[in-house]
């Protein structure tokens, strides 16, 4: 392969033939190289990074004998050097994020998000806070408890936003000392089941990708107010489907989801009021499109397809949106897909 242009780091689920966190290079034609072992480490299912990508921090989705999983941060070289392991707060964590040294836990099971530190060194703090989330929705053997899916920063405001799929409800809080702060609860479509949001870049909007009834809601930047709901499927398609990860390009014009079961990319335009024109649909060549991400340079768009053990990789038009195949390659239960900036 010529000299990689992107590097890669992916995610997995370890319960087959996966042994924990994956690098890939990937070279400016969107062709793949070698896939090589990071670290070993259970379920490694979310990545991110922290301290302007010195270190990356992966969850540890599990239940432990004390009922929590863990997240772990590494120092970022030839290979993946762990600094530490703390508790997530709640059992089986899906989703990690970090910004100016907080670093912030979804845990599914637990139906709660955490609340910890990491220094410049990379060792995270023990948990400073849990914010443990109460009620339920209206979908059977989904929605009976909390479960916290996501949390994110909101880019212009001060405050964070959990996304809860078994209370149906998005759980916006803002950190005042270490501490979640100023909980407020925003109820969602019912048996709507949300999972993860993308911001518009101009801040007006957010998009919220509805798991359980395969829609995204637009809602108002500010107020979280439902502005309109779409759906994620073809109106033909009859099978069982779950959406799941949603991202929007950083020009604002096109915003992409992925759907489990349609195993595809919905493709929209988003126009001037934030609202969605579906473009199309575009098979993830593969099954079960946990995850996904566009390149730094948003000239690809990269999926990971869990059930069928594969990373396939797209050329992105950005003036029209859609996406062409370009190349795939094996990766073991690969859930998780992180470039490098």
């Amino acid at each position: 392969m010529t000299q990689a242009a992107y590097s890669i780091y992916i995610g997995t689920y370890t319960d087959t033939n996966s042994k924990g966190i994956y690098k890939i290079a990937m070279n400016k034609s969107g062709k793949f190289g070698e896939l090589s072992l990071q670290a070993e480490t259970k379920n490694p299912s979310f990545l991110c990074f922290a301290n302007k990508g010195k270190n990356l921090l992966a969850i540890n989705e599990i239940n432990s004998l004390d009922g929590v999983g863990s997240v772990e941060s590494y120092k970022i070289g030839d290979q993946l050097e762990l600094i530490s392991r703390k508790s997530s707060g709640g059992a089986h964590p899906c989703f990690v994020t970090e910004k100016e040294g907080i670093v912030l836990t979804a845990n599914y099971t637990g139906g709660n998000t955490g609340l910890l530190r990491v220094d410049e060194k990379g060792n995270l703090s023990e948990l400073m806070d849990v914010n443990q989330h109460k009620g339920s929705g209206t979908v059977e053997g989904r929605q009976d408890a909390p479960h916290a899916h996501s949390i994110w920063f909101h880019p212009n405001k001060d405050r964070v936003i959990a996304v809860d799929l078994g209370t149906n409800e998005l759980w916006t809080s803002t950190i005042k000392d270490d501490k979640f702060d100023h909980t407020e609860r925003i109820v969602m479509p019912e048996g709507s089941g949300p999972r993860h949001l993308a911001f518009h870049p101009n801040g007006k909007f957010i998009y919220v990708i509805n798991e359980l009834s395969n829609t995204i809601t637009l809602l108002k930047g500010e107020s979280l107010q439902t502005i309109d709901n779409v759906n994620t499927l073809p109106q033909a398609f009859e099978g069982s489907s779950f959406t799941a990860d949603i991202h929007i390009s950083s020009d604002g014009k096109f915003l992409y989801g992925s759907n489990r079961g349609h195993n595809s990319i919905v493709i929209y335009a988003v126009l001037e009021d934030g609202r969605l024109e579906l473009i199309g649909h575009e098979s993830t060549r593969g099954e079960h499109p946990r995850n996904f991400s566009l390149s730094p340079d948003e000239k690809f768009l990269l999926v990971a397809n869990q059930n069928t053990n594969n990373l396939v990789c797209f050329k992105r038009n950005k003036e029209t949106g859609l996406l062409t195949f370009i190349d795939e390659t094996k990766a073991p239960k690969p859930v998780c897909v992180l470039f490098e900036k």
